[in-house]
């Protein structure tokens, strides 16, 4: 019955941290792609693992209530979202149920407090910037979308529900562009050609667009002319950008961009502030649910005004400075050093002037600060935080921290190290909903030190 390739009625009784659906068979896991749980479903072995079965959606039988039909044409091969076949409301349930599994699996918590999940009305049209690979068709037309999953192979889009609608109207008219410039498309595996990726990013509140072109040279005839083109064609674009990266790598952005016409930014406004924001720039694709976050973030922090506050991984500052406004000094520490030029910019352009900023890694930056923080955000990378920085803040005891994580396994695995010797106590933990349709949640987790008599 488990071998491979055979057909077996099964039903999903859960999701995996992936996203998959779960079933069980002859005592062993089966995770199934594009199901839900409450889904009974005709499932094909595709492959047997010594732990686990891989399987593939052959036939449902019987939808689950949490099923929807898709609400994207091509949601079934792009691998953009994961999630559009299920519900809002039972998304938002599985994220915060992954969260607790977690924290109780992983960072030995008990009954963690976890709050309801934070979301916007707007499930759909939500993400401020697209970044999408170009591809030739095989018969030799531009293409541009998300990869199917586990692929490398583009699905072509001339549109997508998930991003700001308002750059719909772009995709196809710039692939046509591209198309009769006689640009080459870059060829991974060959390692050649030019146009790699196209970028766009908008400003949710200011309606600002940024258009970038990611090439392997600079060298891309009628660029300029091109680039007037669009900024006449399009009234809410307000620069065009060509960003360089020769190397043969995963990685979307180099090291250097040029500004082809108009502005080499777009504006923001954000937690009341106006923030510029860089082709590279990195910022938080779900606006309103970011800020959210950090409502939710001042509100359990309770500030009276005269605190220290570190934000470590703070990017351009796009929570330092709001909180800036509400302590009395705020220090911010960052590796990439454009990111922390950037951040002065916008401290500068608003006016904040109790707050500086860092470059250098975290772990090399923090314990040689000699003020003492009341309070510490961090926000690391998937990975978690080195554990350096774990151990300099074990030592330096500030009576608040806020970790901020999009990994709730990393998150988990580093709560343990700051509780385990009741240093810290988990407080509370809030999940969001920063990108709807897929499996990713963000948290932010609040710790208290066990000496501070705070309620």
């Amino acid at each position: 019955m488990t071998q491979q390739g055979n057909l077996v009625e099964l039903e999903i009784t859960d999701l995996n941290s992936d996203g998959d659906g779960v079933a069980r068979i002859d005592d062993r896991v089966v995770f199934v792609p594009d199901t839900v749980t409450g889904d009974r479903a005709l499932v094909r072995l595709v492959q047997i693992k010594r732990q686990y079965i891989l399987g593939k959606l052959h036939q449902l039988i019987q939808a689950s209530p949490h099923r929807i039909r898709p609400r994207c044409i091509v949601a079934d091969k792009c691998g953009g979202c994961q999630w559009q076949h299920i519900d809002d409301g039972y998304q938002r349930i599985a994220k915060r149920d992954r969260v607790i599994r977690a924290l109780e699996r992983i960072g030995g918590f008990s009954r963690p407090n976890v709050a309801p999940i934070l979301a916007d009305e707007a499930s759909l049209g939500y993400r401020n910037k697209a970044t999408y690979p170009l591809g030739l068709s095989a018969t030799g037309k531009v293409q541009t979308g998300y990869y199917r999953r586990n692929s490398h192979q583009i699905v072509n889009l001339n549109q997508c529900p998930v991003q700001d609608l308002r750059l719909n109207p772009l995709l196809a008219e710039i692939k046509r562009d591209i198309q009769q410039r006689g640009w080459s498309i870059y060829d991974e595996k060959r390692d050649r050609g030019q146009l790699r990726h196209l970028s766009l990013r908008i400003g949710r509140r200011t309606g600002e667009i940024l258009l970038t072109l990611v090439s392997t040279d600079w060298h891309l005839k009628g660029i300029q002319e091109q680039a007037q083109i669009w900024l006449k064609r399009y009234p809410q674009l307000v620069g065009v950008a060509l960003n360089r990266n020769p190397e043969r790598t995963n990685a979307i952005f180099g090291s250097e961009t040029r500004t082809i016409a108009g502005k080499p930014y777009i504006s923001e406004i954000f937690a009341g502030l106006e923030l510029q924001l860089r082709p590279e720039t990195f910022f938080q694709v779900n606006t309103e649910v970011a800020e959210a976050l950090l409502n939710r973030i001042i509100e359990k922090l309770d500030l009276q005004g005269n605190e220290v506050l570190i934000d470590a991984y703070c990017g351009i500052g796009t929570f330092t400075l709001p909180l800036a406004r509400r302590v009395k000094q705020a220090i911010g520490i960052e590796v990439q050093p454009t990111s922390v030029e950037q951040a002065k910019l916008n401290a500068q352009i608003n006016n904040i002037a109790n707050v500086s900023f860092i470059a250098g890694a975290v772990e090399t930056v923090l314990p040689q600060l000699e003020a003492k923080p009341d309070i510490v955000l961090v926000d690391p990378p998937r990975k978690g935080c080195d554990r350096a920085v774990i151990d300099t803040l074990l030592q330096i005891r500030p009576s608040q921290l806020v970790y901020i994580s999009c990994q709730p396994a990393t998150l988990a695995r580093d709560l343990k190290l700051f509780c385990q010797d009741s240093s810290y106590r988990l407080i509370f933990v809030q999940p969001a909903d920063f990108f709807p349709q897929t499996v990713h949640v963000e948290c932010a987790a609040f710790l208290r030190h066990e000496s501070t008599n705070m309620i």
